[in-house]
């Protein structure tokens, strides 16, 4: 007579596998924990000497020390060529005294003004002589003046073109430039500029004004060339 509802009893083979494959299985899952642990310990002492070797870095790193200020460069000799003239912008440079050093119009009269010497003759003279001046009037005050006179603008070799000219104004004069090149400058004449009828203005050296005609018209047919002279520093060219 057969028993229904109970279950079979597993024969010895069965229960000899489901042995083995527990404790196979169990000695698995500790052989993965020791592997985990294996690794987690390993990376924290990676971990650990790289922090230990960036500290011996950072210290063995010499300190940068604070860059020192540059000192002051003592100003450049300036040239020995050109003529200072009225109008002239300058640049005054005293090494080391601040003060002292300043941008200053050379006045009509032809001098400038600094402290400590007042007064000093600085039209007709070149940079590098006015620099030996200065010089040598500071050395009751300083001792041992550098300085160096720039000339910053030169307003005082310019000529004026007015009148019936495409461009009218102040340019700066070149050496050798005539009437006709200054004209040229200027654009050249308008339509209705009266060619016969040109003048330059210039004072001479007792500040009188002189005029001298320019009949442009007749200069192009190349008649009376010798009107057409060379310009000076403030000329005055008109154009009606």
């Amino acid at each position: 007579m057969q028993n229904y509802g109970t279950n079979p009893t597993p024969s010895a083979p069965a229960l000899l596998a489901r042995t083995v494959t527990k404790r196979w299985s169990g000695y698995s899952l500790q052989v993965g924990l020791l592997f985990a642990v294996a690794f987690c310990t390993g990376l924290e002492s990676q971990v650990a000497v790289s922090q230990q070797n960036e500290g011996s870095t950072a210290a063995a790193a010499p300190t940068a020390s604070p860059a020192e200020p540059n000192p002051p460069s003592r100003p450049a000799r300036s040239d020995d060529t050109y003529i200072i003239g009225d109008a002239d912008v300058l640049g005054i440079n005293v090494w080391k005294e601040p003060e002292l050093t300043r941008s200053i119009p050379v006045r009509s009269d032809g001098k400038i003004s600094l402290p400590l010497i007042g007064d000093i003759q600085a039209e007709g003279r070149t940079p590098m002589q006015l620099e030996e001046d200065i010089a040598a009037r500071l050395k009751s005050y300083i001792t041992d003046p550098q300085v160096a006179v720039i000339v910053e603008q030169i307003n005082s070799r310019n000529f004026n073109i007015l009148g019936q000219v495409m461009k009218p104004g102040s340019y700066p004069l070149a050496a050798g430039t005539t009437i006709v090149d200054a004209i040229a400058l200027a654009g050249g004449l308008k339509d209705f500029a009266k060619k016969k009828g040109v003048y330059l203005l210039r004072q001479d050296s007792a500040g009188s004004e002189e005029r001298y005609p320019f009949n442009y018209q007749e200069f192009l047919k190349g008649k009376n060339t010798t009107q057409n002279i060379k310009l000076k520093p403030h000329d005055t060219i008109v154009v009606p």
